[in-house]
């Protein structure tokens, strides 16, 4: 017995996918032949009963998905069963006008008690209740999912920039890697083609509606004719049975084009993603006491009216009110409050009371503790790492821990991220809200509050969820609040990457490398270039933005340069020179023709006076200033153009542009002619001097 099962476990195994690939094709084949070979009543009765079942299933599964694509088949779905029931249609004509004459059950049992049961064997009532399903199919639900899936079509194809630039900042800020990426902008796409094919599904359904009306209206008139003709009935006896049976199939095949109706219904006028249909319905039409008591009363009131039926209104009214008592007792729940730090007892002062300031800290106002709290569902933390891990893969150093901690100081929903005890960056999120971020002058109005994206100073609004979807069909990028602080935190690291780089990340960058390459990294730190001196070369480059995961070019460039010089400023020229191609491709990407900022030639001889040789510094505060406001103006049109705001200057005031102009021009690169690749074209864009001349 037991071998007898296991031999049929691996068949049924072995064949599940074979049989499932001809599942569908096996389908397509018997609907057409349903259409051309006469079918036995019986058949008919088994594939009309197949039919009711299937429409079932179809719409249980769209009352219980959580999101559209967990239903993406459901357009192939809604024309393989509008094709099984027009097939249906089709045969049970056949039946209906060559075997109509025998009786009412010629054409099965099914569309027998259709036609006797439901309709009680009156044709007319018959005929009206036909007429008032095709009325609430074709006219209330059909065009009302039709105009939904139109709508959402359009909307969802709008919103795509804008979901995809809110992945592109998650994978940026770190929250997710490349992989999580990927499946996300699969699923954008995948949202957008089940809209549009929604679109045109949803006019199977009401060519199907159609479809049904002129069938009932073929079979009165050809059954009423084959009656008379050709069988002899009296015009009683024909529409007594053909009419009958004509109904009867019209209702068959109506009944699950409703359900079917109902379910693409149901499926393109779903909103949220966390519940299915009926739990969204509880919370969301139960969940006000005082709502469920105004309908108490007045349903009470419409109870005591006399001649009104008082035991159903005034049943209902216990009801709503035991509702609306059993809200308030919900509601009236006491909702845990942060606890206060304890205080501590007084003694004696001890070294442990010396803490160390934090290298990078974040502070959290008390709305915010939830954030970090594992037990109700905050994964700020997570986030966190997240950053951090990011930030190693592309700086190439891991930065020092993130401790965060609350300050009752702070305003409820404030927060501040500190750097040696510096402040660095603050600002304000709300948790369960989100932040719709204009990315570039859609000037939509949102229902919100106005604000500012504190990473990059964008316009925003605070929204709330209901608005989210609206926000992403306008353009915005909709984030929630902890990727709105960890975004802020990303941002401030690069920043900050210099800072950032201490005596110990540097040791451990040292023991690492040590790992990976020792011969390598003995021969250099320390014996030609002490760690303080290496740190020190590390951070002039990340001061200027240049990240240092190439450290094994960084680490033969100083054994090939530290013999001649010990300046770290050299040292770092030198490096820069040997990193040339990465820090291009950095700025450009994997354009060949840059396109750099140019300096006016008397200027440029001007500045070689001054920021070079003995003279070095003594640049006039008027040049000075008139250069910043020059480079500055630059760069915003270069950046507004799409274009890398990149300065090309000789290498003897390389160091000393790029220091004039950090503050001024931040987003501004200064390159010297020495660090552009042999592979690379120069094309001159706007000249510095000439628009402050």
């Amino acid at each position: 017995m037991n071998a007898q099962l296991k031999f049929l476990q691996q068949f049924f195994g072995r064949h599940a996918a074979w049989a499932q690939g001809l599942a569908a094709p096996l389908l397509v084949i018997t609907v057409l032949s349903m259409m051309v070979l006469p079918l036995a009543p019986w058949v008919l009765d088994t594939f009309f009963t197949l039919n009711i079942a299937i429409a079932l299933v179809v719409m249980m599964v769209a009352a219980y998905m959580r999101r559209p694509l967990d239903f993406s088949v459901f357009p192939t779905v809604l024309l393989l069963t509008t094709l099984l029931r027009l097939s249906l249609n089709v045969a049970s004509t056949r039946v209906v006008l060559m075997e109509g004459h025998t009786g009412p059950g010629a054409a099965g049992a099914v569309i027998e008690a259709f036609g006797h049961f439901l309709i009680g064997g009156n044709f007319a009532v018959g005929f009206i209740v036909f007429a008032i399903l095709v009325v609430i199919n074709f006219v209330v639900i059909t065009k009302g999912s039709e105009r939904i899936a139109e709508v959402s079509a359009r909307f969802t194809l709008d919103a795509m920039p804008g979901k995809q630039m809110a992945i592109d900042a998650d994978l940026g800020a770190g929250l997710i890697d490349e992989k999580e990426a990927k499946r996300r902008r699969a699923e954008v796409g995948e949202e957008a083609e089940f809209f549009g094919s929604m679109d045109g599904a949803s006019k199977f359904v009401r060519g199907d509606a159609i479809a049904g009306i002129l069938i009932l209206i073929i079979n009165i008139v050809g059954g009423f004719a084959v009656g008379v003709m050709q069988h002899g009935l009296s015009a009683s006896e024909a529409a007594s049975t053909y009419i009958l049976l004509a109904v009867g199939d019209a209702l068959v095949a109506q009944i699950p084009s409703l359900l079917i109706s109902v379910a693409a219904a149901m499926v393109v006028s779903r909103v949220g993603k966390d519940e299915d249909l009926g739990a969204q319905v509880m919370q969301q039409m139960f969940i006000s006491a005082k709502v469920m008591g105004i309908v108490a009363a007045v349903m009470f009131l419409l109870g005591v009216i006399p001649g009104m039926p008082h035991v159903v209104f005034l049943t209902f009214a216990a009801i709503f009110g035991g509702l609306a008592w059993w809200r308030t007792r919900v509601d009236a729940r006491p909702v845990a409050e942060p606890e206060a730090p304890a205080v501590q007892s007084d003694g004696e002062a001890t070294w442990d009371d010396l803490q160390p300031v934090d290298l990078l800290g974040l502070e959290l106002g008390y709305r915010l503790i939830a954030m970090v709290d594992k037990t109700r569902q905050g994964d700020l933390l997570t986030r966190i790492k997240g950053v951090r891990k990011k930030f190693a893969q592309e700086v190439g150093f891991l930065p020092p821990a993130v401790h965060v901690r609350d300050n009752l100081e702070l305003r409820p929903s404030a927060y501040r991220i500190t750097l040696r005890g510096v402040v660095v960056g603050e600002g304000e999120v709300f948790p369960g809200m989100f932040l719709a971020i204009d990315p570039g002058g859609l000037g939509t109005p949102l229902i919100g509050t106005p604000t500012t994206d504190p990473a990059f100073g964008l316009p925003a609004h605070w929204i709330e969820d209901k608005q989210r979807e609206n926000a992403q069909m306008a353009g915005f990028t909709v984030v929630d609040s902890e990727t709105v602080l960890a975004t802020h935190l990303s941002h401030l690291m690069q920043v900050q990457a210099a800072k950032l780089l201490s005596r110990t990340e540097t040791q451990e960058l040292v023991e690492h490398v040590t790992r990976l390459a020792p011969k390598l990294i003995e021969e250099v730190v320390p014996k030609m270039i002490s760690v303080a001196s290496f740190q020190k070369v590390l951070q002039l480059l990340l001061e200027e933005s240049v990240h240092v995961r190439d450290i094994r070019t960084i680490i033969e460039a100083l054994a090939e340069h530290a013999p001649h010089t010990t300046d770290p400023v050299e040292l770092a020229r030198r490096v820069r020179m040997a990193l040339s191609p990465a820090i291009v491709q950095q700025i450009y990407g994997s354009v060949k023709e840059l396109e750099v900022i140019a300096i006016e030639p008397g200027l440029e001889r001007l500045l070689m006076q001054a920021l070079s040789g003995a003279a070095a510094g003594a640049l006039d505060p008027n040049v000075a200033e008139m250069l910043s406001k020059s480079a500055t103006d630059i760069a915003n049109k270069q950046e507004e153009r799409g274009v890398p705001a990149c300065l090309l200057v000789p290498d003897a005031i390389r160091n000393a542009m790029a220091r004039l102009l950090r503050r001024a021009a931040p987003r501004l690169q200064v390159l010297a002619h020495s660090e552009i690749p042999e592979t690379h074209l120069i094309r001159i864009g706007p000249i510095l001097g000439e628009l402050a001349a």
